[in-house]
């Protein structure tokens, strides 16, 4: 996938945010809260950081190109360059963000998120 690509999907899901924050990472949230950083654009090293559930971290950390988030890895967090999964794995692992993240909102924000 390219920068561009993780973009597009991380905007179009229910209620994502967008925002340009720590020296130009690109952030997506929902409800206010992070799901996915696209870093490393300025050194020309782009990596998706994004919240996975415990199962999920445990695998992807065994995986070349992808580590523990740095700062975030605590809640289970990854960093993946943008090749190191194929992409409807990626894709796949960026809505599961979303969701994960939408799930811990209070029920109202999820309803007004959600339209329900």
């Amino acid at each position: 996938m390219t920068p561009d690509t993780v973009e597009d999907l991380c905007r179009s899901l229910p209620g994502a945010a967008f925002s340009v924050q720590w020296g130009g990472a690109h952030v997506f949230k929902v409800g206010g809260k992070i799901f996915t950083i696209l870093a490393g654009l300025s050194r020309r090293a782009p990596e998706a950081w994004f919240k996975t559930s415990e199962f999920s971290y445990i695998l992807l950390i065994e995986q070349p190109g992808i580590r523990p988030a740095p700062y975030l890895a605590r809640a289970k967090w990854v960093a993946a360059t943008l090749d190191a999964l194929p992409p409807d794995d990626l894709q796949a692992y960026l809505r599961e963000a979303h969701r994960l993240v939408l799930a811990k909102l209070t029920r109202a924000a999820r309803a007004e998120i959600l339209g329900g």
